[in-house]
């Protein structure tokens, strides 16, 4: 609730999209609309972030009052209004389908789990090797340096979980995106893969890594299997009935 209207202003510059750029906010209210997410021009913003990076990016945030869409100006200046419709829709996605909360709740029980697992290993780990590491008690200070390397351990093990967790949410944002979108941007299969394309040279991404470093490490689907999915979905030309937006 709060966030938007305190904390982000502290970090970054914002100002009405509609001061530079009326068409694509009315564009953005008709598509906030199409996602049952009516948001009033007067809270789409456009965020200075090329101050900071050259990264793309747009977002939905807040709650009731402070619901707002926020567009990084950096995502007007390397994408058309029509790939930028298709980046809202994808944040939008996020925002529809649940995936803040329900990360938020995975996350507060997986680090309750972790939490468990870090203290049983803290002690296990003690019980064995405290006598060589010059450790008298567990209440020492210099545990902290054991907890630690268990915590990354820890990290390292459970990363296929957390990312292909994202990765799912993140494909089922593209699948909203690319529904959300449909009618209402011509040639929406190909502004969707123009927009990845895009958005992959501005990152640099590697489009086809290896398929263990996607299981382990990434957190969004490889860039050619986005731009490959981007073209292929088309539930309306099979008689289909879309997944999310109906």
């Amino acid at each position: 609730m709060i966030r938007p209207l305190v904390i982000d202003p502290l970090f970054n510059q914002f100002e009405p999209l509609s001061k530079d750029h009326p068409d694509l906010v009315a564009s953005i209210e008709k598509l906030a609309n199409h996602a049952r997410v009516p948001i009033p021009p007067d809270r789409i913003f456009l965020m200075a972030a090329s101050q900071k990076n050259d990264a793309i990016n747009a977002y939905v945030t807040g709650l009731g009052a402070s619901k707002r869409v926020v567009i990084w100006d950096t995502t007007i200046q390397k994408t058309t209004n029509d790939e930028s419709l298709f980046i809202v829709g994808h944040e939008l996605g996020h925002y529809v389908l649940g995936h803040v909360w329900q990360g938020f709740l995975l996350g507060a029980g997986g680090l309750l789990l972790a939490l468990y697992l870090l203290f049983r290993c803290l002690h296990w780990a003690m019980d064995r090797w405290a006598r060589d590491w010059k450790l008298t008690v567990k209440e020492d200070w210099a545990s902290l340096a054991v907890l630690l390397l268990l915590l990354q351990a820890l990290l390292f093990i459970s990363s296929p979980v957390i990312s292909g967790y994202s990765r799912m949410q993140e494909h089922a944002a593209d699948v909203y995106g690319l529904e959300v979108i449909h009618g209402l941007v011509p040639n929406s299969e190909e502004v969707a893969a123009h927009a990845f394309q895009v958005l992959g040279e501005v990152d640099l991404s590697d489009p086809n890594p290896p398929p263990f470093v996607t299981f382990w490490l990434y957190s969004h689907p490889p860039l050619a299997e986005r731009l490959v999915f981007a073209h292929s979905y088309d539930p309306w030309s099979k008689g289909e009935s879309p997944k999310y937006v109906k």
